[in-house]
């Protein structure tokens, strides 16, 4: 009980501390909230976004699962990324996975993990996927930090696939995807260097949506009234 009476004890000083240096902070806090980045990370204890990120309440939408997983039948984080960039219109996503993830482990030992075996087993589709690279990595600790860097990627992967992302990027050229990696040893933060467009080029065969974005497009325009229509094309 006394770790629990603390973090009360943490509370009121956070409070404390705020208050004094901007006595508006929590009415601000209150208001309205407009990030820019939505951060989708993994559960562990040891990751926390806001902190290395250096970023203040307010500044980052956060969903945080095992693995970081974006999974196409997963209605929590599918509804997170559906409301970080249709309503809060935010201009990153951000999937950041992390070096020695139990989750990432977990998911390559060949034991029966209850209930966990469906979402894990997303991670085993990622090594099928990459499995000649992974396989020709000697060092075992070296093969799974290349893994969890590869189901990043992946991640990244899918959240491109999803409707409402392609669908604003078309229209407004934002958000913007990045993969990122934790590196628990050093603290400092591995920027994948994704190939955004090269990567949306690729998908698009199968999952482009640019057609259908047009021909929405073009029925807002015509929903319009004439004077609406002559004063943009001005």
């Amino acid at each position: 009980m006394t770790s629990y009476q603390q973090i009360f004890e943490n509370n009121q000083k956070w409070v404390a501390e705020h208050s004094a240096s901007a006595p508006d902070f929590f009415t601000q806090l209150a208001a309205s909230q407009a990030p820019d980045y939505l951060y989708i990370g993994c559960s562990d204890s040891r990751v926390t976004a806001e902190e290395m990120m250096g970023a203040a309440p307010g500044e980052v939408f956060v969903h945080r699962n095992i693995a970081n997983m974006v999974v196409n039948n997963d209605l929590n984080s599918l509804s997170v990324l559906e409301y970080a960039v249709r309503h809060l219109h935010v201009k990153h996503i951000v999937v950041c996975g992390h070096y020695g993830c139990g989750g990432v482990k977990a998911a390559m030992q060949p034991k029966d993990l209850g209930i966990l075996n469906p979402w894990l087993r997303n991670i085993r589709d990622v090594y099928r996927l990459h499995h000649a690279e992974l396989d020709a990595i000697a060092d075992v600790d070296a093969r799974y930090d290349r893994l969890v860097e590869l189901n990043v990627q992946e991640q990244c992967v899918n959240v491109l696939k999803s409707a409402v992302v392609q669908e604003q990027y078309l229209l407004h050229k934002i958000p913007v995807v990045h993969g990122w990696v934790f590196d628990l040893r050093t603290g400092l933060l591995k920027d994948l260097k994704l190939d955004y467009e090269h990567i949306l080029h690729n998908i698009q065969q199968i999952y482009d949506l640019s057609d259908e974005v047009a021909q929405e497009r073009n029925k807002a325009k015509e929903a319009l009234p004439a004077e609406v229509t002559t004063e943009t094309a001005h």
